[in-house]
């Protein structure tokens, strides 16, 4: 449900315009995990479903278990030049993260949000975080290294443990 309320607002605002560097892709593909292992244990557990920056970088929804809630599963962002990493505990903290309107950056040790307070944000930001606080009640993450700590910090050792077999990590 979560993430049909955002394509929706993304189908009004356009894909990249709420968030820098972020947009839904085409639901449940996994040809952005071919790159990484093509190993069906692997590509059965996670979920394409975002954008994360404008040089190759995505989100996926891991099953570490088999909820029916997908928007409650764990977020990992898959980097375009390496590195792997879990970064919210589900889609909601995802979208507290993606309000910062700042590309994430991530490395093979460690992902990172950097935003000028100078720059201006994205055309459709304003509209994002009142759809933020109206569907959800939350706002956007001022302090984004702190919401991915958490989530490393509940899942992260677990994902290693999990990806090791099929990821150079």
């Amino acid at each position: 449900m979560e993430l049909n309320l955002l394509k929706d607002l993304q189908d009004r605002i356009g894909f990249e315009n709420y968030a820098d560097g972020f947009g839904l892709l085409e639901w449940e593909s996994t040809s952005e995990l071919a790159h990484w292992s093509e190993n069906p244990e692997f590509t059965a557990r996670l979920i394409p479903f975002a954008q994360a920056n404008g040089s190759g970088s995505f989100y996926a929804l891991w099953r570490h278990d088999d909820q029916a809630d997908l928007t409650a599963l764990p977020v990992v962002v898959f980097g375009d030049e390496g590195g792997v990493h879990v970064v919210a505990r589900n889609v909601q903290e995802l979208f507290q993260l993606i309000g910062f309107d700042s590309e994430i950056m991530v490395g093979w040790d460690e992902v990172s949000f950097w935003r000028d307070s100078e720059e201006p944000h994205t055309a459709g930001h304003a509209e994002y975080t009142a759809w933020l606080e109206q569907h959800f009640g939350l706002p956007v993450a001022e302090d984004p290294e702190a919401v991915v700590t958490t989530a490393q910090a509940e899942f992260g050792q677990q994902f290693t443990d999990w990806a090791r077999p099929f990821l150079p990590i």
